[in-house]
């Protein structure tokens, strides 16, 4: 199962990156319209989300802060989370419950009624077809996704802050400001880089392998969000430990 799994990651990062040279290009209005239903449809649920964590996140923090005087260190403490942690994991969570199940489904359907072995006997690659378009597309767009859901939950924050802490705006943005550094930001958005590799490919791979009828799309689709939440977790346990150390 490994072995196919990277098979299929090869295969379709070949096609992307090999197919123009062939005259076999990844098609564009697939990519496009895509990354409406992986990025754009997916921002509603993504700001909700992230401004609730950032009202949860704020509150909870201020608990322990308030009792030692240090309040507008809850600016430092939701800008720092969101921008290195939560912001990518978050959108990564939204992105494997809402569009790689969906992937999934859709994959899954069209292998149940042999759709994808239609395309085989019309000498249409399928994994160029289907695979390629949604792994690109999710690439592309989770960064954007991943930075809209930062300023949404630090402005949870900073809600918190202003309405609940007394502290002033334009001081709590400033403190926002000042914790963050260039490394917070970039691996965020490396981190969310992978997670949208891992959602996308895990999502294709599940859905080709769909077997029995309905009944196995949604076995498949089940899997899909659970492996694909496993390894959004276990991908950043361990990209959380090589940048600690750089």
């Amino acid at each position: 199962m490994i072995r196919d799994y990277l098979q299929l990651c090869w295969q379709s990062l070949y096609w992307i990156v090999a197919g123009p040279a062939r005259g076999k290009p990844v098609k564009l209005s697939t990519v496009l319209r895509q990354l409406v239903l992986i990025g754009v449809r997916s921002l509603p649920m993504v700001l909700l989300l992230s401004f609730f964590m950032g009202l949860v996140l704020g509150m909870q923090s201020a608990y322990t802060l308030k009792n030692l005087g240090a309040e507008i260190f809850v600016a430092n403490l939701v800008a720092v989370s969101f921008f290195r942690e939560i912001g990518p994991l978050l959108t990564a969570i939204v992105l494997a419950g809402r569009c790689g199940s969906a992937i999934t489904a859709e994959i899954g359907t069209m292998k149940a009624s042999e759709e994808i072995e239609a395309l085989q006997v019309l000498a249409i690659n399928p994994v160029r077809f289907l695979v390629s378009p949604r792994v690109l597309a999710a690439v592309m767009i989770m960064p954007s996704i991943t930075i809209i859901a930062n300023f949404a939950g630090n402005f949870g924050g900073w809600t918190i802050g202003v309405c609940s802490l007394g502290l002033d705006p334009n001081v709590y943005v400033n403190r926002c400001f000042d914790a963050l550094v260039f490394k917070d930001v970039w691996t965020g958005l490396f981190k969310s880089t992978v997670f949208a590799a891992l959602v996308s490919t895990l999502a294709c791979f599940w859905g080709m392998r769909v077997e029995g009828g309905a009944e196995g799309v949604g076995r498949a689709t089940t899997n899909s969000v659970v492996s694909s939440l496993v390894a959004i977790l276990a991908s950043d346990v361990l990209l959380t430990g090589i940048f600690y150390f750089l």
